[in-house]
């Protein structure tokens, strides 16, 4: 703990000795079980961890296809740069050139769409988890009411 602060009490207090639990459970507030609402808090924690985990995954493997795309654009540039080369006259070096600016921007529509398809996919399956955690809770909060009727 830090030194001791007159002018703010709050910076003076252990946290490390706090308990919620056991603070929560000596509030005795009729019809609400903390034990249950303490579980619930537990388990909105590992839903938001989950979808935390599922989404860094998700990156990760955007990330790898990114760089997957990269060594593809210079393997392609590279044998473009060759193929121009290989020209014999301007008009056909002229149309090589529009062919490969063609392939190329064909080839960055197509990266891009699978890019965002990756992306979509992450956010949805991160999404999910969230969404079924919503699900649950609803679901255990209905039994709470219905369980007080």
């Amino acid at each position: 703990m830090s030194a001791y602060n007159p002018f703010n009490p709050f910076a003076n207090v252990d946290i490390t000795k706090f308990d919620v639990t056991k603070m929560m459970e000596e509030i005795k507030l009729p019809g609400v079980d903390f034990n249950t609402l303490m579980e619930a808090q537990r388990k909105n924690i590992e839903a938001v961890m989950e979808a935390n985990k599922v989404a860094l995954e998700g990156m990760q493997s955007i990330a790898k296809r990114q760089a997957e795309m990269l060594t593809e654009s210079m393997t392609a540039a590279s044998e473009a740069a060759r193929q121009l080369s290989g020209a014999k006259n301007p008009q056909e070096m002229a149309t090589k050139q529009a062919e490969l600016s063609r392939e190329a921007f064909e080839k960055a529509l197509e990266n891009m769409r699978e890019l965002a398809e990756l992306v979509g996919k992450s956010n949805s399956n991160a999404f999910e988890v969230m969404n079924n955690r919503f699900n649950e809770s609803l679901h255990e909060l209905k039994g709470l009411v219905e369980a007080k009727q």
